[in-house]
């Protein structure tokens, strides 16, 4: 008898079925398909390589939950519903499947199992066949999945049939122009016909044809993705209709003559980059990092780390994916962040927080106005954000900022971007050149066929076939997996022995190994593969993500791996350095490519190209109305201005404890902060912080590109400076993203308009762009993006600066600090300057920036007269230094009213104009203007206008929630409705009114403890705490750093399950040093994913294996210790029974456990908890009725127990805290009770305290940390666990 394949279907109890409610919802809502009545989700999973036994044991263990699911070996009886599965494609990465696998073998300590999985849909309701295909439609993007077939399976195993050997290209140096340009089409290429010459002379040359593996490589090598050719294209005529392009044009001539690069060619590349270089030259940007590694923008810092100065490296970049998240948003945005994440993690920096800047298409559009070819931007939006969030969550990156711009253009092609920042001390960092003899390891995941073509497929525009043919290009993340490099990487003894690194993005083995060094032998055959049946080609080109590339000496290959193997990363010397500049790769012992590092190197044959710069646009943007109240709904009701913190609140924001800023402020959470700002990722404290803001306007750029860009570069500029850092301190990065330009002149103008803008900005203000991306294939058969470049700046600077831009309070005096503006403001300026020393530099030396061409550009009344917004920014941080500036905010989109309405909100604080204000101003464009609110007693003196830029005091805060104009007084809270509802039907995140009036009310539970539990044995000064690390754990560095300032030793301890005998090594490991402390704490994250269907399901695996189960039991019940779980850790303890029950148990229907949240998704914020009970020694250094501040981050917390359970619990003391609202009422309102708790319960413990789990994370805390939200920060957890011990 054969292998026996096992099948079991999963189905969620009614109450715990929120995703199929929310996508019942959205097919009769949106999608329109109004007959149906009922949907029932079911996941299918097929098990093949275990017992039956072993089967039904994970059953109620692995696949479900007594508690939330029913499970059956059936299929549920279908009762006339239409009925449908749908299956990944072979190939893809199959999350749930894969981390079932792990569990399993967690359990059995054998080998990992095949798994498959697949969700069959039940459709209820008289529906017709269209009905149910478009529905199919819906769901299944056949980008990634397919439908599946309901039959049971005889064998899980895929047969690979043996490949092909590797295709020569006979007759490739005999074809015409007219056979090459059928070969590019007939092969997908991506270069033109010039490079597909040039190759073809290059190989008659070497007197042979090519491999068709050479000519993908080379296809990727030269592809606009990985070799920016449009940006190196050379520029040859101009014709320039704008004066303002023009003198543009001819200053960068100018400083092109004065850095003696007259001879290099003028390019769009040149342009981007000879802002930094000239302002080198002129003594600036000196604390660049500058090596023949190019892995992110580097600076060199001083960081304060446990009050000693040192030396770091502090890397940030930029990243985009908009092809693949068009056509696969959920696996496009997360490799995006991963995407970024790796580029400054190839430098060995520790990558600790990111920012999400997209572009679309109206979302609130009906689907069945969906352009063919299209996926709705709706599921776009909400897919590309529920990818990217899933990837940084689980990484564990912190996401301070979300945005998303609407603009009709973006239906053309999405754009995504993630912008990254991480740093490093700079003794970890050794960059040498690769010599003959180094070893060349792979580090990480293993390859599969997905991401194929990917760099190619980024460099062409597309059309209606794109989303059916481009599937293989989309590449398929693996968070945890990534997790773990960062791991490794942050060690200090793993990172010295790395001579260079390349992380593996675009082009897979032949760009990351190909460009370690000028000569390499790759062996293709040691490559590890995630299945069989790849061929040379795509062993050579797929880009599988979550792998690292890392030359190293020969002598250090077993040293590293060891470590490597520490961390639970397999790693596989693949390649060698060779004397020979050639790059060659050996395939089943043959060579398929061959080529010389200087034909690689050369990106393919020479382009030339002329370009024209009409006159560019006007720009203005109204807001019509006829009342002061009328033009303010129409303002915060523009999807633009829009609150949207349905859409950021779905990113974890806090993990690392290092947020300074909150993504949005006040005792409300509700005033965007105008920049992410983290504390550097030390082991200790500091006082040294980073950030980062960005700037665009995408109606702006469309109407003038110079302008817009120009002002891109402003707005980041001065929201930076207004979080509280130095402009002199800041660096640019910048992402350019147009249509594709074809051979079109006019075309081509506009990254040439946007460029000069940017550069002539970068001059004006002393702040250079040290680095960038460019996407140029924004086109979709005849549509086009806006012409868009996004402006990210950011800097090192001091927690003690950093400033929010909510009111504070009332009674205080509000200004509006603003440069002089165009022509007029350039000369008002020059009247200013003495002795006409303007030429002299006096720009430079005042720190009013135009330090040569100050103003000499300004054609627009929007650009701000440079010297004047130098001054304007001097102000603002002398105001900020002296503590003048209690908030400050920028002007931006929507002019002051926008900013103004803004920094209302977040503390429910009114604004009253002054008389003399003009209210048509306040929505007049003013970027690079300031609003500031000053307390009455603060020194006020640089808070007057000079010839160099205008003060003026346009208004004070008030008690009253109004927003005061002429006479005229708009109700705030209304206001504040419309704006919050803006894309709320998009992304959701409040309680409606007619669910808040169904609520119940929920009971203030407070107990007592008479006589809490006392520690039995002698005092340890610092009690040992052991911290085990699964794959997916995000949370061990906050913990143990908790853990560490509270007075114990934290031992992390990372499981390793590469091997059977790995898994059961780390069982003995873990339960030796369970054994050897007094408390084991679990910490937050993923582990496995939350999967299959589940959290902590990896965790209550290995937990249950009989060696640790004892070693548990033993220090409860003989040591008297204390158990720890927190978010992640909570759901393990649940699920094991250890709270509320006191030891692991089996689970059954009538346990307590956690589930998804009621809104259907993650949760991310700060909300208020309150102590209801002193029982747990943990909560010893607490009394009943302390409110605090705590970062809650997750997607499965909603507590749900039987009623009796629930009486028990808070009788016997068990519920240790519940979630308020600001005056202490527990309540259902998801703006108090983030998941939908019982009885808005937070914490439990076991029932004499020893055990505690909690939602919220009590280790996210911190000096300086969230400055931007009121409330007790720091809640004494740790300090009770440490003190039963020590006192």
């Amino acid at each position: 008898m054969g292998p026996v394949v096992l099948r079991v279907y999963v189905e969620k109890k009614p109450g715990f079925d929120v995703e199929a409610q929310q996508l019942k919802s959205e097919l009769k809502d949106i999608l329109g398909v109004s007959a149906l009545s009922g949907l029932r989700l079911v996941n299918r999973y097929d098990v093949e390589g275990i017992s039956k036994d072993l089967f039904e044991q994970c059953v109620p263990t692995v696949f479900s939950e007594p508690q939330s699911d029913t499970a059956t070996y059936e299929a549920p009886a279908a009762d006339g519903a239409a009925v449908f599965a749908v299956e990944f494609l072979p190939g893809q990465f199959d999350q749930r499947a894969d981390s079932a696998s792990e569990c399993i073998q967690l359990i059995s300590q054998g080998e990992r199992p095949l798994v498959r999985s697949a969700k069959v849909y039940y459709l209820e309701g008289a529906l017709t066949a269209e009905d149910v295909d478009a529905i199919k439609h819906y769901v299944i993007n056949p980008i990634e999945a397919r439908e599946s077939s309901l039959d049971e399976r005889e064998t899980l195993v895929m047969t690979y049939p043996e490949p092909a050997d590797v295709e020569v290209v006979d007759g490739f140096t005999d074809l015409d122009p007219e056979g090459l340009a059928a070969f590019i089409a007939d092969r997908g290429l991506a270069m033109d016909l010039a490079d597909i010459e040039f190759c073809q002379r290059y190989f008659a040359d070497e007197g042979r044809n090519p491999t068709i593996t050479e000519i993908k490589m080379i296809d990727t090598y030269w592809s606009d993705h990985c070799r920016h050719t449009t940006f190196g294209t050379v520029l040859t005529d101009f014709e320039i209709a704008d004066a303002a392009v023009k003198a543009a044009f001819e200053k960068y001539l100018q400083m092109r003559h004065e850095l003696g690069r007259d001879e290099k060619p003028i390019c769009l590349m040149d342009m981007g980059t000879i802002g930094a270089k000239w302002l080198k030259a002129h003594d600036m940007l000196n604390n660049l990092d500058e090596s023949e590694e190019i892995n992110a923008c580097t600076v060199k810092c001083k960081v304060d780390v446990n009050g000693e100065v040192q030396d770091w490296l502090y890397l940030f970049k930029n990243e985009t994916h908009n092809h693949p998240t068009e056509i696969e948003p959920f696996g496009g945005a997360a490799t995006c962040v991963g995407g970024a994440i790796r580029d400054p993690l190839s430098g060995r920096s520790y990558v600790y927080q990111a920012m999400r800047v997209t572009g679309a298409a109206d979302p609130l559009v009906p689907v069945s106005e969906t352009i063919p070819g299209k996926l709705p931007q709706r599921k776009l939006v909400t897919t590309a954000a529920a990818g990217y969030s899933s990837y940084g969550n689980q990484i564990g990156l912190a996401t301070g900022q979300v945005h998303e711009l609407y603009h009709p253009g973006y239906a053309a092609k999405r754009m995504e971007i993630g912008a990254v920042v991480g740093a490093t001390p700079a003794d970890h960092v050794r960059r040498e050149t690769p010599a003959p003899g180094d070893v060349v390891v792979l580090l990480g995941g293993r390859t599969g066929r997905d991401g194929i073509g990917g760099a190619t497929g980024s460099s062409k525009a597309h059309n209606m076939d794109s989303l059916e043919s481009c599937g293989a290009e989309v590449q398929k993340g693996n968070a945890p997996i990534e997790r773990k490099i960062q791991r490794l990487f942050r060690r200090g003894d793993a990172c010295r022995m790395i001579k260079r690194c390349n992380d593996f993005g675009a082009g897979g083995v032949s760009v990351a190994i190909g460009e370690l060094a000028d000569g390499l032998y790759v062996n293709l055959d040691a490559v590890p593969k995630k299945y069989e049946g790849l061929d040379g080609t795509e062993l050579a080109i797929a880009e599988s993500q979550e792998r690292m590339a890392v030359a190293l000496a020969a002598d250090d290959v077993d040293a590293f791996i060891a470590l490597a193997h520490e961390e639970n990363l397999e790693a596989t010397p693949v390649a060698k350095v060779t004397e020979e500049a050639r790059v060659r790769m050996d395939w089943r012992g043959k060579t398929i490519v061959d080529v010389s590092r200087e034909f690689l190197a050369s990106n393919g044959a020479p382009k030339h190209q002329r370009v024209s710069v009409p006159e560019q646009g006007a720009y203005s943007r109204t807001w019509e109305g006829d009342t002061f109240e009328e033009r303010m709904t129409a303002l915060v009701t523009d999807i633009n201005v829009a609150s949207n913190k349905g859409l950021s609140e779905r990113f974890d924001s806090t993990i690392g404890a290092a947020t300074v800023l909150m993504p949005f402020g006040g005792k409300y959470q509700l005033t965007p902060s105008q920049a992410m700002v983290a504390k550097f990722p030390v082991f200790g404290e500091t006082t040294t912080c980073s950030g980062l803001a960005w700037g665009f306007n995408p109606y702006l750029t469309e109407a003038d590109q110079f302008t817009g860009s120009y002002l891109a570069v402003v707005e980041s500029v001065a929201k930076l400076v207004a979080a509280g850092f130095k402009r002199k301190d800041a660096y640019l990065t910048f992402q350019e993203y147009f249509e594709k330009l074809r051979q079109d002149p006019e075309r081509w103008g506009k990254p040439a308009a946007a460029v000069l803008g940017a550069l002539m900005a970068q001059i004006d203000l002393g702040v250079g762009a040290i680095g960038g991306k460019d996407s140029m294939s924004g086109s979709f058969e005849e549509l086009d993006v806006p012409p868009t470049l996004v402006s990210f700046a950011t800097a090192v600077g001091k927690v003690d600066r950093v400033t929010s831009p909510e009111f504070k309070d009332a009674c205080h005096a509000v200004y509006a600090v603003k440069p002089k503006y165009g022509a007029e403001g350039k000369r008002s300026v020059e009247a200013s300057v003495p002795n006409n020393e303007a030429s002299a530099g006096i720009g430079a030396r005042l720190g009013g920036g135009g330090i040569v061409f100050q103003g000499g550009f300004a054609g627009s009344d929007l650009i701000p007269e440079p010297m004047s917004e130098g001054f304007a920014m001097n102000v603002i941080e002398e105001l900020i230094g002296s503590r003048a500036a209690l908030s400050v905010s920028t002007i931006g989109y929507g002019g002051a009213a926008e900013a103004l309405f803004k920094m209302c909100v977040g503390n429910g604080i009114g604004f009253e104009c002054d008389e003399d204000v003009d209210a048509d101003e306040l929505f007049a464009p003013a970027y690079g203007s300031f609003i500031l609110e000053s307390s009455d007693g603060a020194n006020t003196a640089r808070l007057q206008s000079s010839g160099y830029y205008e003060v003026e005091l346009i208004g004070h805060t008030i008690e009253a929630y109004e927003f005061r104009v002429g006479g005229e007084a708009v109700d705030l809270a209304k206001l504040q409705e419309a704006w919050e509802s803006g894309i709320e039907s998009v992304f959701p995140y409040r309680t409606s009114g007619e669910e808040r009036a169904e609520a119940p009310a929920v009971e203030t539970i407070s107990f007592e403890a008479k006589a809490p539990h006392v520690f039995a044995g002698p005092a340890v000064a610092r009690p040992r705490v052991v911290i085990p690390v699964f794959p997916g754990n995000n949370c061990e560095y906050d913990s143990a750093r908790a853990f560490e300032r509270a007075g114990a030793v934290a031992d992390v301890f990372v499981v390793n399950n590469l091997t059977p005998d790995a898994v059961a090594e780390s069982t003995r490991e873990l339960a030796r040093r369970i054994r050897e402390s007094q408390i084991v704490m679990i910490p937050g994250g993923f582990s496995g994913g939350d999967e299959p269907d589940g959290s902590a399901k990896f965790i209550t695996a290995f937990f249950r294996s009989p060696e640790v189960t004892e070693a548990v039991r033993e220090l409860l019940q003989k040591r008297d210790g204390l158990m720890l779980g927190i978010c992640n850790g909570f759901q393990a303890l649940v699920k094991l029974g250890l709270v509320p029950y006191g030891d692991i148990r089996p689970m059954d229907a009538d346990c307590a456990t956690l589930t998804f949240n009621n809104i259907g998704r993650h949760q991310s914020r700060l909300v208020r908890t309150r102590v209801a009970s002193t029982l747990s020694p943990w909560m010893s250094k607490m009394q009943v009725g302390d409110i605090h501040t705590v970062a809650i981050s997750h997607g499965e917390g909603r507590f749900v127990a039987p009623e009796a359970l629930l009486d028990q619990l808070v009788a016997g003391g068990q519920v240790a805290a519940q979630y308020v609202d600001e005056a202490g009422v527990p309540s259902m309102d998801l703006s108090v009770n983030p998941n939908g708790s019982m009885r808005a319960i937070e914490c439990i413990t076991s029932p004499d305290g020893r055990v505690l789990g909690k939602m919220g994370h009590s280790e996210r805390s911190g000096a300086g940390l969230y400055k931007n939200v009121p409330g007790d920060l720091h809640q004494p957890l740790f300090e009770g666990g440490v003190a039963y011990f020590a006192e």
